[in-house]
């Protein structure tokens, strides 16, 4: 889940989230006031560190609710890393595009495989609603990287909402779980929270479908116009 990815320099950057400008009023402040021995590489290990402790928060709640706290502070940790790293390298114009780039990227996919695997593992999501929201957030992924390779285009949000402000929906949620517990909920084998995985992922999995879709046309009249002017 990432919100700040080091892209070449030739991508241009789509991020229309609600929370962006005050996001990067923030990091542009954090920026300014890390101490030098702050590195970007360190700031992507402390990222994964966040994603490590999400998982384990969720994974440890099969003993008791209270582990869920680590998992809400694994959250917080994670954005702070995540979110920096491209900032104070950008800030500090130390950038390395493509490494950055490849990174960033790798680190993403795997903290959102621990994050996913992590709320699969709890007592209060199955597994495999779980696997849905991995297998949306992923297709999402391929689509975005397609993007940035065919268009020159690499887009950050969708609906309006991007990696924070799915965050604080994670974090919602597990504040509920703390709240509720796990006792049977209306859907029969499905809890609430399985419903409301299940739906972030289908939704995730229309976007990608629908952007395909919009992508597909654009190259398609892209490339007839190309033709013609030939």
């Amino acid at each position: 889940m990432t919100i700040q990815p080091q892209s070449p320099p030739s991508l241009s950057r789509i991020q229309q989230n609600w929370l962006a400008a005050n996001e990067r009023r923030l990091l542009d402040w954090l920026c300014r006031r890390m101490p030098s021995w702050v590195t970007p590489d360190r700031l992507t290990a402390t990222g994964m560190a966040g994603a490590v402790m999400v998982f384990a928060g969720y994974a440890a709640s099969n003993i008791a609710s209270s582990w869920l706290l680590l998992a809400i502070a694994g959250y917080a940790v994670q954005w702070f890393g995540d979110s920096m790293d491209g900032s104070l390298a950008r800030y500090r114009r130390i950038e390395r595009p493509s490494y950055g780039y490849f990174i960033d990227h790798s680190c993403d996919g795997l903290a959102t495989l621990l994050i996913l695997a992590g709320i699969g593992l709890s007592p209060f999501v199955t597994m495999d609603v779980a696997m849905v929201a991995l297998a949306g957030y992923l297709l999402l992924s391929i689509h975005a990287f397609l993007s940035a390779r065919v268009l020159g285009e690499l887009k950050l949000s969708y609906l309006s909402a991007g990696p924070t402000e799915l965050r604080f929906m994670l974090i919602g949620m597990t504040v509920m779980m703390m709240v509720l517990g796990t006792a049977p909920g209306l859907f029969g084998r499905w809890s609430g929270f399985d419903i409301f995985v299940g739906t972030v992922g289908s939704i995730l999995i229309v976007l990608f479908i629908g952007q395909t879709l919009v992508t597909g046309r654009r190259l398609a009249l892209a490339e007839a116009e190309r033709r013609v002017m030939n």
